[in-house]
């Protein structure tokens, strides 16, 4: 099938775009291949401390050297339900190493953080800024240059976006990400959201709050809601980086440790036989385009207009949200998942999942086909389900061709919406995100009297007063990257979907971030420029006429914000101490959230990545 029109268009620009940056990064990256594994050139001090703990047969083989030595970076804590089950990973790895002809050793651990704990607390204001540290902790885990290849276990939000930073500024070595899959389906996420609201209005106390969460968050595994952590684990399918269909498969089962085995297989094959392969190749142009593309058509997470540039910027190419906005509007919304619809993942998974997806993108010209995975050459590979065998291995079949539940998944031919419900807003007061995939045709269109708040506690504290019976939009301030690390804002979806539910026209406009979970109430989201750089955002007064289109893609104010000054606020004060402090001191080294990766430009030369 040829490539649709716009995808092709998209794809162009974007190599131009890239041309000098991408070439460099590649440049970089081909000549600390071609020296071999710098294992070899390290001192016998150096050698003889990166084994000294080892097993004896380990040990013999990298003196030796003569097997590859894989590093294993891991987000494992036990806190965090999606990462707990990464506990077993480390042994099962280097087992399965071993008999693959291979040495695996722990290289690292990066921290991991939970969303879902910080919701709404002021730790938050350390989520985004987690995505960089993560980065630079896989590259301090990787800078031992004891390794041949890499398996990165994670899965979460900041997580996997910040391993694939710092995998890239190790571009030259062959990598394979593991995932750990979802937990099994619990509470029905429509029930769990009822039951904040009711929680919202004071209809039910905390206790019986504390229950329906328990009842949804109840296992090992990922959060079975379709946010941004499993948004990662659909985009390292569809990058290439995953095996087929192993992303949503429940984590303690015997088909997950034999996918994790299998991993290791595929990772020792391009890292010492076959085709050597490096991730900083597989993750070129259209790989990126591939794993917007996975967003938009599953109606994925928006945390990922800023995360896929970071990341592609690690490998030296520049997307943009014209780019996403463009594609949005050429592939169709071919999913139903919470808070999308009332499918959890594992419904999802049932349905035909991610293979089926590849392949109904594939035959409509949807996808590039023709990259490079970590099995090879195309993306045909990834239209396959995986199997267990009678022996505990892992064989891999074709995917089904028909959905099994066209309430979760639909094909090309019959989608849930034409375009992928991400657009871009412009108008006055800059430029905006929002996601409509969620938000129903007659709730697109809000024209209201702005209400100012500078928090979302101070939203909550009016809401229940009842001061927002009534026509309004939100706009929540001086919540982007540079004032407080941009947290997210979803403990305000409950309160404005009560009120959306009365029937009163209600809208968000913020310099924050919403969330992946962000569902029925139209949000502006990532408004920039950002209130404290002086943003229009700063200029806005309570009870000025703001009209949010998302069918135009326009965010306008009726108010005359050319003749006003920028209001500030006092940023000093900070319930969790050093947090805002330690953001400012680690914005300034890495230049924001937008991208950390020119800070790894040093350690890809000092590298020789």
């Amino acid at each position: 099938m040829a490539l649709h029109p716009t995808l092709a268009a998209v794809t162009h620009r974007i190599i131009e775009r890239s041309r000098d940056s991408r070439a460099a990064y590649l440049a970089r990256l081909r000549a600390a291949a071609d020296k071999g594994p710098r294992r070899s050139r390290l001192s016998c001090g150096n050698l003889a401390h990166g084994f000294a703990a080892c097993a004896a047969d380990d040990k013999a083989d990298l003196k030796a050297a003569a097997k590859p030595n894989l590093a294993i970076v891991t987000a494992y804590n036990d806190m965090l339900s999606a990462h707990q089950p990464f506990e077993r990973f480390p042994e099962i790895i280097k087992a399965a190493a071993r008999d693959a002809g291979a040495v695996a050793q722990v290289a690292g651990g990066v921290p991991a953080m939970c969303d879902g704990v910080t919701q709404g607390q002021d730790g938050m204001e350390l989520s985004l800024f987690s995505r960089d540290v993560i980065a630079l902790s896989t590259a301090v885990a990787l800078s031992h240059a004891m390794f041949d290849g890499a398996l990165y276990l994670g899965v979460c939000d900041k997580i996997v976006p910040g391993l694939i930073i710092g995998a890239l500024t190790f571009g030259h070595l062959p990598s394979v990400f593991v995932p750990a899959g979802p937990m099994p389906s619990g509470l029905p996420n429509n029930e769990k959201s009822r039951i904040r609201q009711l929680y919202a209005e004071g209809k039910v106390g905390r206790a019986e709050l504390l229950e329906a969460e328990s009842a949804s968050y109840h296992s090992p595994g990922t959060c079975t809601f379709y946010g941004t952590a499993n948004s990662n684990q659909m985009l390292m399918e569809f990058m290439g980086l995953h095996l087929p269909g192993s992303s949503f498969v429940n984590p303690n089962t015997p088909l997950r440790d034999a996918l994790t085995k299998a991993a290791v297989r595929q990772a020792v094959a391009i890292t010492a036989g076959g085709v050597f392969t490096p991730i900083g190749e597989i993750l070129d142009e259209r790989a990126f385009i591939n794993g917007i593309i996975g967003l938009l058509v599953t109606g994925g997470s928006t945390n990922h207009t800023l995360h896929l540039i970071a990341m592609a910027a690690a490998a030296g190419v520049r997307l943009t949200w014209d780019d996403f906005n463009d594609l949005s509007g050429a592939v169709p919304l071919l999913a139903r998942v919470y808070p999308n619809g009332s499918a959890d993942v594992n419904h999802f998974h049932a349905a035909g999942g991610l293979p089926f997806l590849i392949g109904e993108l594939l035959d409509a010209g949807l996808l590039h086909g023709d990259v490079k995975t970590i099995l090879g050459h195309g993306l045909d590979a990834y239209r396959q389900d995986p199997f267990l065998t009678e022996d505990g291995g892992v064989t891999f079949k074709p995917a089904v061709r028909e959905s099994q539940d066209t309430a979760v998944l639909r094909p090309v031919a019959n989608p849930f919406a034409a375009d992928g419900g991400l657009r871009m807003l412009t108008g006055e007061l800059g430029r905006a995100v929002i996601k409509v995939s969620a938000v129903k045709p007659e709730h697109r269109i809000v024209e209201a009297p702005a209400i100012v708040f500078d928090s979302q506690n101070a939203l909550q504290d009016a809401f229940k007063r009842g001061e927002l019976e009534r026509d309004f939009i939100a706009v929540i301030r001086f919540q982007g990257p540079k004032a407080n690390g941009m947290p997210e804002l979803h403990k305000l979806t409950p309160a404005l979907g009560v009120l959306q539910d009365k029937g009163f026209k209600v809208a968000l406009v913020t310099d924050g971030r919403m969330s992946g979970a962000s569902g029925k109430v139209p949000a502006a989201i990532h408004l920039t420029p950002e209130a404290l750089d002086g943003g229009p955002i700063a200029k806005i007064r309570t009870g000025d006429l703001i009209c949010l289109d998302a069918e135009a893609g326009t965010l306008t104010v009726k108010a005359d914000l050319a003749g006003r000054e920028a209001e500030t606020i006092d940023l000093s004060g900070n319930d969790f101490g050093c947090g805002r402090e330690l953001f400012g001191g680690f914005r300034a080294l890495v230049g924001g959230a937008e991208s950390g990766a020119h800070v790894f430009g040093a350690l890809l030369d000092r590298q020789g990545a």
